[in-house]
């Protein structure tokens, strides 16, 4: 019988709780301690006019949406709103979703779809991440604020049909915030079009507030699609824009639906928003202090400078940060602690927001309690992981395929460019594949690492491990691998994976290889047979990958040259690079040497 529903719900949160990720909600009402949480930045929430506003809608309209806004939902002041948010942000129309959220959803989910690309940054808020993985296009992500990885993505893409670029103005969690005018070159060179979701920067930067794009001096053509503009941050309320041309809106009225399935806001929310744009419009001085206060916290606490209004106090345990917090409330502060998901692994800390309504003294006091507090603080800028982009995965199709050959080959042209080293965490059976690299490259010791596990079953891993007694902890391999690119500094390294691409590790629970790669973020290249069957096991492997939002930087068909299936997968397969590697006779240093002389492998190690 299996465990029943509620017992296993319970194992997980206990198993949630040991690893320090448990949340609990509070009442959300308003307590004495200082406000360096909450996201009202300008104190807008409890405007007089903006309450007025809210009430007077309520009593003109009543307090439901009642429908779709397609099915006779919504009322004249959701219109009005919407003219208005438009015309502050000197677009041609705004679409008001119930949340940003929502608004994420629908503006991604109508634009790109199966045959598209949407490249987003790492870092990016789960909504937009949501939004990339459920719109079925293709996900690029690259690491954060880095344009040249992006570069090369685009560049990788180019049978896409449609191509987004999605980004934050200002990053919720660290505060920092891409370089706009960079991004629309890219967009424009790549024929990509820009979506930035403005949730931290709306009623912060730009003229009147009106966000980090309009205090862009973008020159040439303008690849902006659209801004999400988020109503519960600045603004006070809640609720979320799309703002764009008219032609978008009439697309997402017709495709959005996360707008056509849901009932209309309510309309105290619209009429709140009248008001809070107006209010937010005349809010200067607010803003000045949120970035004055704001700087000065960072200056105080030598943390990079923030854009906006937050300010990331990044520790990497989470246990620690869940302290922190703790002692800061028993001292009269509201500072949350972040977590993952929230945060990537190893990034918990604190996550410092900074409001108009908080004093000098204020800032002062929370400083000096963070000082003093003797915990080792990374800056949001520092890798919190290893670079991972100097790790070369090498994925198959099946095993015996000649992922050792090619794992070979990458050894080879690695060495050509520096330090270089050879891994293959999982062996199992008798025969050695490390050994075989060291003899085909004439390697060192330090060059062909030891693996983590050596099982002499011949089998898969998971059942090779049983065999030998152990468990496969994933767990230990991204630890190891992390060991090891904190080590070999700045030494490429090529990791050959254990034989097909979804062999698992362990059935309870069940861990797949493929699974590690995902939470690895693993830049990789695909080896494949080049024979008749080759088509079905490449395309079910890269449909795999793909669902992991993993992107091979390359296809290696081993074996005798096939015409057809080297042809079929240049069409269809949307691999940036795909590699033949004949039967080498002999098999040794001098075979591999003159095919690395004839193919350019360096591409593969770039982002």
């Amino acid at each position: 019988m299996e465990v029943p529903l509620d017992e296993s719900l319970r194992g997980e949160m206990t198993r949630w709780e040991a690893a320090g990720l448990r949340r609990t909600l509070g009442t959300g009402e308003r307590s004495e301690r200082v406000d360096f949480a909450s996201n009202d930045y300008l104190g807008l929430t409890r405007h007089p006019r903006i309450i007025e506003s809210a009430q007077q809608a309520l009593a003109d309209h009543g307090v439901g949406g009642r429908a779709s806004r397609l099915l006779g939902g919504g009322c004249i002041l959701h219109e009005e709103a919407e003219e208005k948010c438009a015309e502050w942000l000197r677009a041609e129309t705004a679409l008001l979703f119930p949340s940003g959220y929502q608004a994420n959803l629908g503006v991604i989910g109508a634009l790109a779809g199966r045959g598209d690309a949407v490249f987003s940054d790492r870092k990016n808020h789960a909504s937009l991440v949501d939004a990339a993985r459920l719109s079925r296009a293709r996900v690029y992500v690259h690491n954060h604020l880095d344009l040249q990885e992006l570069e090369c993505q685009l560049a990788r893409a180019g049978s896409a049909a449609r191509r987004l670029v999605v980004t934050e103005g200002v990053f919720s969690m660290d505060g920092d915030a891409p370089d706009l005018v960079r991004l629309n070159e890219l967009c424009s060179t790549f024929d990509a079009w820009l979506i930035i979701d403005e949730a931290h920067s709306v009623g912060i930067l730009g003229p009147q507030g009106s966000g980090v794009w309009e205090e862009c001096a973008v020159e040439g053509e303008n690849r902006l699609a659209a801004r999400i503009v988020c109503a519960g941050k600045a603004l006070g309320v809640s609720g979320a824009f799309v703002v764009g041309s008219d032609e978008l809106r009439q697309h997402l009225i017709q495709r959005a639906r996360s707008f056509l399935f849901t009932t209309a806001p309510s309309p105290a929310i619209a009429g709140a928003l009248i008001a809070a744009i107006d209010a937010c419009k005349d809010a200067e001085a607010e803003r000045r202090a949120v970035c004055t206060k704001a700087k000065e916290l960072a200056h105080r606490l030598d943390l990079t400078e923030p854009r906006g209004a937050i300010v990331p106090w990044i520790i990497g345990d989470a246990g620690k940060a869940i302290e922190l917090s703790e002692r800061l409330f028993d001292s009269g502060f509201e500072a949350r602690a972040v977590r993952p998901p929230t945060v990537p692994d190893g990034a918990s800390g604190l996550r410092l927001v900074v409001h108009c309504y908080n004093s000098e003294d204020e800032v002062d006091a929370l400083a000096r309690a963070l000082s003093n507090t003797n915990v080792h603080v990374r800056t949001a800028r520092q890798n919190v992981a290893e670079d991972i982009d100097r790790a070369l995965f090498v994925a198959g199709t099946d095993t015996g395929i000649g992922k050792t050959v090619v794992s070979s080959l990458l050894l080879t042209a690695a060495r050509r460019h520096g330090p270089a080293a050879y891994w293959k965490p999982v062996q199992t059976g008798e025969d050695s594949d490390s050994l075989s690299v060291r003899t085909l490259v004439n390697a060192t010791n330090a060059e062909v690492l030891p693996p983590a596990w050596e099982l002499p079953l011949p089998a898969s891993p998971h059942a090779a491990a049983e065999d030998a007694g152990i468990i496969l902890q994933s767990e230990r391999l991204e630890e190891g691998l992390q060991g090891l690119l904190r080590t070999l500094i700045d030494t490429r390294l090529i990791v050959e994976l254990a034989g097909g691409l979804l062999v698992p590790y362990h059935l309870d629970p069940v861990r797949m290889q493929a699974d590690w790669l995902e939470r690895a973020h693993a830049p990789l290249v695909l080896v494949a047979r080049s024979e008749l069957g080759t088509l079905n096991h490449t395309l079910l492997s890269l449909e795999a990958l793909r669902a992991r939002h993993l992107e091979p930087r390359a296809l290696f068909l081993v074996g005798e040259p096939h015409a057809s299936n080297r042809q079929t997968l240049d069409r269809i397969a949307h691999v940036p690079y795909i590699f033949e590697v004949p039967p080498f006779t002999p098999l040794d240093q001098s075979a591999l040497e003159a095919w690395c002389q004839d193919h350019d492998l360096e591409a593969l190690f770039r982002p």
